[in-house]
């Protein structure tokens, strides 16, 4: 049974807000089914595969100033509307600046409603400017309307290690400014493990779970389509790796 999530942190904006967040959660439908492909800057040029879904990544390893230069030929290639979008996060405090490539003024100003401190405000900021930046250049290249928009979080990007806290307000910052920008789901797409280093267990009010399994074969990863979600969303996709990042709709 699906069941309404409230996230443990503070929220932002008006109750509104809130309830069309936590709505969306609730009744978001999988658009997924299947077999998929993850492409990213990395398979630049190279063909993508017969598949009925394919996910193009926005950025180019890390949030804000780096970018897929493909992503318009990458999204396109993918099935028609069956393509989504998946966007790589972290948090440092070098990204709290506002010099043009970090920090939007609008989500700093914005954070000033969170109610936390201001070191988890700035947190909240630099998700929501995450968020902002990814969104305007995937419109920028094209790339509309996807059937659902993922997070990348993982341990090789930029994090806190001495406040999770941190990480958890970045993470909601991204989820929030999305929310106001499309009405398609969200997801997480991480492992437990490095979703426990890096939130310590928090669960968003995301609508759904990708997982990365690290497995070669469709036989194996598939498994992981009833383990348990460590976002305490569905678990909608599970990840192979054999030549390219495979993707399994649960």
């Amino acid at each position: 049974m699906r069941f309404l999530r409230t996230t443990t942190l503070a929220a932002v904006g008006s109750v509104a807000m809130l309830v069309a967040t936590h709505i969306g959660a609730f009744a978001a439908l999988d658009p997924y089914a299947g077999s998929g492909y993850d492409f990213s800057y990395v398979q630049c040029g190279v063909s993508a595969p017969s598949a009925q879904f394919g996910i193009a990544g926005v950025n180019g390893g890390y949030p804000f100033t780096y970018y897929n230069g493909c992503l318009s030929a990458e999204y396109s290639a993918a099935p028609a509307g069956h393509a989504s979008l998946y966007v790589n996060t972290g948090y440092d405090p070098s990204y709290t600046a506002i010099d043009g490539r970090h920090m939007e003024e609008d989500c700093a100003g914005a954070s000033s409603e969170v109610n936390a401190t201001p070191a988890q405000q700035a947190a909240w900021a630099v998700g929501c400017s995450e968020a902002e930046r990814d969104v305007g250049y995937a419109t920028s290249q094209g790339a509309v309307g996807p059937a659902a928009w993922w997070l990348d979080v993982e341990t090789s990007n930029s994090w806190s290690t001495s406040d999770l806290s941190l990480n958890r307000y970045t993470i909601e910052g991204l989820v929030t400014r999305l929310r106001a920008s499309t009405s398609a789901p969200i997801g997480i797409y991480s492992t437990s493990y490095q979703w426990g280093v890096i939130t310590g267990g928090y669960q968003p009010a995301v609508d759904a779970t990708w997982i990365a399994t690290g497995q070669r074969t469709l036989k194996r990863a598939r498994s992981y389509c009833t383990a348990a979600s460590f976002t305490g969303a569905p678990v909608w996709l599970v990840q192979y790796v054999a030549s390219y990042d495979h993707d399994w709709a649960c």
